[in-house]
C-alpha cells in the first residue's frame, strides 16, 4: 500500500489540474447547469401556492429563517428529514437557497479557482521555482518517516478524489452532458456521487491522523515572523532561514489543514448522515458552507501542491522517499538543518533570533567540527 501511495500523485496530479481546469472554466463564471436554473414553480399547484403567499399578509419564512419550510411542501420531498417537518409540502426557501447555489455561489466559487490556476501559471513563468543555489553533496538527511508519508498521501489522495467528484457534482451537467449525453453522464453522476459519500468520511479519519501527526512541528515561533515579513523569499528568490516547517507551511497547516478541513469535515457530516433530524434549513445552510468551503481549499491546494513541487524542486522527493540532500536543507531550512548537524531536536533552535551565528559570518567551530557541537543543546520547545 505503502508503494501504491508513493507513485500515484506523479502520474496523477497533471491529468487532475487539467481536469479541475475544464471543470471550472466550462461551468465556474456560468451558472451550474440545472434544469430550472432560475427556480421558477414547475407546476400549476405550487403556482397557485406562490400566488396565495404573495397575497398573504404573513408570508412564509425564507432561506434567511430556521423556520423556512415548516408548513410547506416539496415537490422533492423524499423523507422526512427534522421531526418538525411532517407537513411540509413546498419550501420556499429550498427555491431561494437553489438560485443562490446555482448563480452567485457557482460564479464566485468558479471564477475563484480559474484565478488561483491562472495566477500559479503566471508566477512559475515570471518568477520560476525556489531553487537551490550550491550543487547537491550526495549527502541524504532523513527529513519525513514512513508513517508521516503514509498519513500524508492518504489524506491527499482522498482529498483529490473528494475535489473531483464535487467539481462534477456541482459543474458537471453544464459541461459533461452537451459532450457524453444525458445516460453517461447519469452513470458519472451517480458512480461519483458514492464516492464522494463513501471517502468523505475516510478523508475526516486520515485528516485527524495528520493533525496529530504534524502538529508538534507547527507550532508558531518566532522565527516565523521573520519569515513572513521577507515573503518567504518567493519572488526575491532568498533563502530566508526557517526550521523543520517554514511559516507558510504552519499556514497552510492551520488555515488549510485544520481550519477548513473542520468547516468540511462538520458540513460534511451533515450532508452525509441525514437520519438525525437536520431540518431543509440545516441542510441548505451546510451545503453552502460546504461549496464555499470546498473552494477555498482546493484553491489552497493547488498553491500547496505547486510549492511542493514545480515551485520547489527537492520538495516532492522528500514526501515521496523521505530524504532530502544536504544542500537542499540548508538553503530552505537552515535552522533545521544547524539542528541535525548539532544532533539535536527539530524545533530547539527556532528561538534564535537573530540566529546564534548570521549567515556569511566565519564559522565559530573547529573545521570538521559541527556547528553548536561545542555548546549545550537548548531545550526542545
Amino acid at each position: 500500500m505503502m508503494r501504491a501511495f508513493q507513485y500515484l500523485p506523479r502520474a496523477l496530479v497533471p491529468c487532475i489540474l487539467a481536469v479541475l481546469a475544464l471543470l471550472v472554466l466550462a461551468g465556474g463564471p456560468a451558472r451550474a447547469g440545472v434544469p430550472n436554473e432560475r427556480a421558477e414553480p414547475a407546476y400549476a399547484e405550487e403556482q397557485t401556492i406562490l400566488q396565495a403567499e404573495a397575497d398573504s399578509r404573513s408570508p412564509e419564512p425564507g432561506l434567511a429563517s430556521a423556520s423556512s419550510g415548516r408548513v410547506h411542501v416539496d415537490r422533492h420531498y423524499l423523507g422526512q428529514y427534522g421531526h418538525t417537518e411532517g407537513t411540509v409540502i413546498v419550501q420556499r426557501g429550498g427555491n431561494t437557497w437553489r438560485e443562490w447555489r446555482n448563480g452567485p455561489i457557482a460564479t464566485m466559487t468558479g471564477t475563484l479557482l480559474v484565478v488561483v490556476i491562472v495566477a500559479i501559471f503566471f508566477f512559475y513563468r515570471l518568477v520560476g521555482p525556489a531553487r537551490t543555489d550550491a550543487p547537491e553533496t550526495g549527502r541524504r538527511i532523513q527529513r519525513f518517516n514512513g508513517w508521516e508519508r503514509w498519513v500524508h498521501w492518504a489524506t491527499a489522495i482522498s482529498f483529490i478524489v473528494l475535489a473531483v467528484t464535487g467539481l462534477v457534482i456541482m459543474f458537471g451537467k453544464k459541461l459533461l452532458i452537451p459532450l457524453v449525453g444525458h445516460d453517461v453522464f447519469a452513470f458519472i453522476a451517480y458512480v461519483f456521487k458514492y464516492l464522494h459519500n463513501f471517502i468523505g468520511p475516510l478523508f475526516i479519519v486520515c485528516s485527524v491522523l495528520m493533525f496529530f501527526t504534524f502538529l508538534h512541528r507547527n507550532f508558531l515561533r518566532k522565527i516565523d515572523w521573520e519569515w513572513v515579513k521577507q515573503g518567504g523569499g518567493l519572488v526575491s528568490h532568498k533563502h530566508v532561514r526557517a526550521g523543520f516547517f517554514n511559516a507558510g507551511e504552519k499556514a497552510w497547516f492551520w488555515l488549510g489543514v485544520t481550519l477548513l478541513g473542520i468547516v468540511m469535515s462538520v458540513t460534511g457530516l451533515i450532508l452525509d448522515f441525514i437520519g438525525f433530524g437536520q431540518t431543509r434549513y440545516v441542510l441548505q445552510v451546510a451545503n453552502t458552507l460546504h461549496i464555499v468551503g470546498a473552494m477555498f481549499y482546493i484553491a489552497a491546494a493547488m498553491g500547496h501542491s505547486y510549492i511542493g513541487t514545480w515551485g520547489t524542486p527537492g520538495a516532492y522527493h522528500a514526501m515521496r522517499h523521505g530524504t532530502v540532500d544536504e544542500s537542499w536543507a540548508k538553503a530552505h531550512h537552515a535552522v533545521w538543518y544547524e539542528e541535525v548537524k548539532a544532533g539535536v531536536p527539530p524545533g530547539t533552535f527556532d528561538d534564535r533570533t537573530p540566529p546564534d551565528q548570521p549567515p556569511g559570518s566565519p564559522p565559530n567551530h573547529p573545521p570538521g567540527q559541527a556547528p553548536n557541537a561545542g555548546m549545550p543543546p537548548r531545550p526542545a520547545h
